[in-house]
């Protein structure tokens, strides 16, 4: 038993800036950081290499920064997360830099040097060469040395509990290395996990990124919005059965001038996209792999090549992306001296858990922020807006947790919560199935790959739906011999019920969204319509199926020419 002021599932760059904010703002309060791995070390933002979105140059504005990214998200977006994401974006990045103490890579006149990222009409992204999200992770990581959080590595969360009039009272989690279980009471909790593209049989993602706090949201009864939102990255390596087949090779390169060609040697983007080729926002060039892929155009082993060695010279290359040429020389290839093979790859998922500007959710005292929820991005992200939202709304999340302090108190969870998460997470242990986790984990991401990826219809969709119901199925009875002291295969168990509650939900989503906008792609329904210029929500109903609703989407600051005069909305 732990009781806390501010419990924090998730320790990404989203979970170490709400815990820097929440002691900040409220000194002395006593936070409490969940981490499925280690503190700083796990997530998704150590990851990223491309770098952050803000607004620093007088030459450009926030109302540039707003316009690309609701013109990235097809207008999907929430546009009043959106504003809020390009105006804190600047403070952020002022922040990072002068109180948690990132360096940047600087311009030639000492300024924050900021370089081009696809579908943006100005250079904005701020970098560490291609090394942006260590620089991040290892300066907030310090920072947590300086406030003290309570650190609680190799722990998973398990579920929200609530008290008895529907307010956040805490969760439950696990403790990895020893099985053995916790119960954390809390004034207030933030939910910083991260998505669920590991769902999907190629993604980049962390391992430990599984979809964990969207499904832990929806089982307490919360509203998810644009679940069929997930975004593909035009640009993974491909080097066999290898964990590393997935790893990025980041937006900079084909903001630098990158090629991308199919083994024919054409510049294929010429065919989708003839006036921003290879600078095409990820859904648009994405589709285009995949289409010249299935086509037969793409390699033996299922890809395309992207090509930076003919365009700069081999030194330039190492010293403007150092990060990607060791990783490519790692896996035997070499990015400055030739092409390298590369493959659409499952990314991030622009849906999640419905919060207001300030992160908060339907239920109180439950705060949300970074890929867990969703409207920033609408139908697509831009390149740099991902660790950008990551850490503004971290920052948001821990001003208002520490605000939420003076006004809430511990509160009981019911019992009956309590026993029924402990038991149901044990329950594979004690249960004599012959089901394996790992081969249903395999069989749900070709499962996700093969009929709700890149491309989508609905026979291939409801392939996916009845896919997932008789793995839900199946899952009843899977079996884990002991012990219970670090037992991947337990953790395996745990992880595949949260991915098949994430991808369940998008399933349900992509079926009803009959059109084609962002990274949502139906061939069946290949032009976006005006009439769904909608958010499709989700939640859960009755035995945890999902009730799906439409809702418009609110022009609150700008309205997209598609909507001038839309035709009646449908639900």
């Amino acid at each position: 038993m732990i009781s806390t002021d501010i419990a924090i599932v998730g320790t990404g760059g989203a979970g170490l800036m709400c815990a820097l904010h929440a002691f900040d703002s409220a000194p002395g309060c006593d936070i409490t950081l969940i981490s499925k791995g280690i503190v700083g070390k796990s997530g998704c933002t150590r990851m990223v290499q491309g770098g952050y979105n803000a607004v620093l140059d007088p030459r450009d504005s926030v109302e540039n920064h707003f316009a690309d990214t609701l013109a990235g998200g097809y207008w999907l977006n929430d546009q009043d997360l959106a504003w809020t994401l390009v105006n804190d974006a600047p403070k952020v990045i002022n922040e990072l830099e002068t109180r948690v103490g990132c360096f940047f890579d600087r311009a030639p006149d000492g300024t924050i040097h900021q370089k081009a990222f696809a579908g943006q009409t100005f250079d904005r992204t701020v970098h560490r060469g291609d090394l942006t999200g260590l620089e991040i992770m290892g300066r907030l990581r310090d920072q947590m040395f300086r406030i003290g959080p309570r650190e609680l590595e190799d722990v998973r969360a398990l579920d929200l509990l609530l008290d008895d009039a529907g307010e956040v009272a805490g969760l439950t989690a696990l403790d990895i290395r020893t099985g053995k279980p916790i119960v954390i009471t809390a004034k207030v909790v933030v939910m910083a996990t991260g998505g669920a593209a590991t769902m999907y049989k190629l993604a980049t993602p962390a391992r430990e990124k599984t979809g964990d706090g969207v499904a832990m949201c929806y089982r307490a009864g919360l509203e998810l919005r644009d679940m069929e939102m997930l975004q593909f990255h035009p640009t993974g390596l491909l080097v066999g059965e290898s964990r590393l087949t997935g790893a990025l090779l980041e937006e900079g390169l084909r903001g630098s001038g990158a090629l991308l060609l199919n083994a024919l040697g054409e510049r294929f983007m010429a065919r989708y996209d003839p006036a921003r080729m290879e600078r095409s926002t990820r859904d648009v060039v994405s589709r285009a792999s995949y289409l010249e892929i299935t086509e037969g155009r793409g390699t033996p082993a299922g890809g395309v090549f992207i090509d930076i060695a003919s365009v700069l010279s081999t030194q330039e290359i190492r010293n403007r992306f150092p990060g990607m040429v060791d990783r490519t020389q790692r896996l035997g290839q070499d990015l400055s001296l030739g092409p390298v093979e590369v493959s659409p790859v499952a990314h991030f998922q622009m849906g999640g858990v419905v919060i207001d500007t300030d992160c908060q959710t339907s239920i109180p005292g439950l705060l949300v922020a970074g890929e867990d929820s969703g409207g920033v991005h609408g139908a697509n992200r831009l390149g740099g807006n991902g660790v950008a939202d990551s850490t503004v709304f971290g920052a948001r999340a821990g001003d208002r947790a520490a605000a939420l302090l003076t006004e809430r108190h511990l509160r009981r969870p019911m019992p009956s919560d309590i026993s029924h998460s402990i038991g149901r997470a044990f329950s594979v242990i004690e249960n004599e199935g012959k089901e394996h986790p790992v081969e249903l984990t395999r069989e749900l991401k070709e499962l996700m790959w093969r009929f709700a990826g890149v491309v989508r219809t609905k026979q291939d969709l409801e392939k996916a739906s009845s896919g997932i119901e008789h793995l839900i199925e199946r899952a009843k009875n899977i079996g884990v011999p002991g012990p219970v002291e670090m037992n991947p295969v337990w953790q395996e168990a745990l992880d595949l019920e949260n991915q098949l509650c994430a991808a369940r939900c998008l399933v349900a989503s992509a079926l009803v969204r009959e059109e084609s906008r962002g990274s949502h792609f139906r061939a069946d329904f290949p032009e976006p319509d005006a009439a769904w210029l909608r958010s499709i929500r989700v939640r859960s109903g009755a035995g945890g199926e999902p009730i799906v609703e439409t809702v418009p989407v609110v022009f609150s600051r700008l309205a997209p020419p598609e909507a001038s005069n839309p035709p009646e909305n449908r639900p």
